[in-house]
């Protein structure tokens, strides 16, 4: 049986609609249900029933679907196997941009003095839950992220590093009065804020939804998908940010920007390495580890 048949199954059951899983494999909506079918019929059962506007697996739908992810994994390793037989191992990296900009430079360096001449690396810098995600999915070797919660993780190993300290910033015209101040002070200015999905974002919303605010009680928001960008409207005087303190240091140490904290408010977000279970014992990806936790740091027992 072709492994399009189960990844239609997948696509179904990640996106919740056959219309979606239509766009997303690029067929006709009309394809989408006979692949189904064609499961069905090949198993002898139904696998996805329909309660209401929602799709729900059967329990041989589950077992189907569970067996399916199992085999597309194996098909991809596979696949990564052969297209990689007489070649320099790689590996591949999918990291948040707090710690691509901060820490991932120093850690490069480290690494490649190592494996100057044995490893070909590669990277992308994307959201916490696209990380894991691609990680789960075998799409990357590593994954490290800032989060907010403890995260699900599978058949993932986590390495848990020291946490990141974030803080308000804002220019020096902006006048804030001290380091310390109310949240209505600072709420009395434009919010340079992340896109959703970033934990920045994440860690904010929550500290303000304890105290019955949101992010709409700003006097303004813009939202940009760059922390270069949002440092740089932030000196330019625009607005406050809540970010990374180690982001901004050198800007908080020569005095461009001050810092600005808030009392009772949340301050840290967890950061921590993802990797496969299978990829935890591979020699590169431990380098690369211990590369990281020299960089970083480890967490303290």
């Amino acid at each position: 049986m072709e492994t399009r048949y189960l990844k239609t199954l997948c696509s179904v059951i990640d996106t919740g609609s056959f219309s979606r899983t239509a766009d997303e494999l690029n067929i006709t909506q009309s394809a989408v249900s006979q692949r189904i079918k064609f499961l069905e019929d090949r198993y002898g059962t139904s696998l996805i029933e329909r309660t209401g506007t929602l799709l729900v697996l059967t329990e041989a739908g589950s077992i189907v679907l569970n067996k399916a992810r199992q085999i597309l994994s194996l098909e991809k390793e596979l696949k990564n196997e052969l297209k990689n037989l007489g070649k320099k191992p790689r590996l591949s990296l999918c990291c948040t941009p707090t710690f691509g900009i901060v820490y991932l430079p120093k850690v490069l360096n480290q690494y490649f003095m190592l494996n100057s001449t044995d490893v070909d690396f590669k990277f992308i810098l994307n959201t916490p839950a696209l990380t894991l995600k691609g990680i789960l999915d075998n799409d990357y070797d590593l994954g490290i992220l800032e989060h907010c919660g403890e995260l699900e993780l599978n058949d993932a190993v986590e390495v848990r590093l020291p946490p990141d300290e974030l803080t308000f910033i804002a220019s020096p015209g902006l006048n804030l009065s001290t380091k310390e101040v109310s949240l209505q002070e600072i709420m009395q200015h434009c919010l340079i804020a992340r896109r959703d999905g970033c934990s920045s974002r994440c860690l904010l919303q929550d500290n303000l939804a304890k105290t019955g605010k949101s992010i709409d009680d700003f006097k303004g928001t813009i939202i940009y998908d760059d922390l270069h960008l949002t440092i740089q409207t932030v000196l330019a005087g625009r607005g406050v940010a809540f970010v990374s303190k180690k982001l901004v240091s050198e800007y908080l140490k020569n005095g461009e920007l001050t810092e600005h904290r808030i009392p009772d408010f949340s301050c840290f977000r967890l950061r921590s390495v993802i990797m496969l279970k299978k990829r935890a014992e591979d020699p590169f990806v431990r380098s690369f580890i211990e590369c990281v936790v020299k960089v970083v740091g480890a967490v303290e027992s």
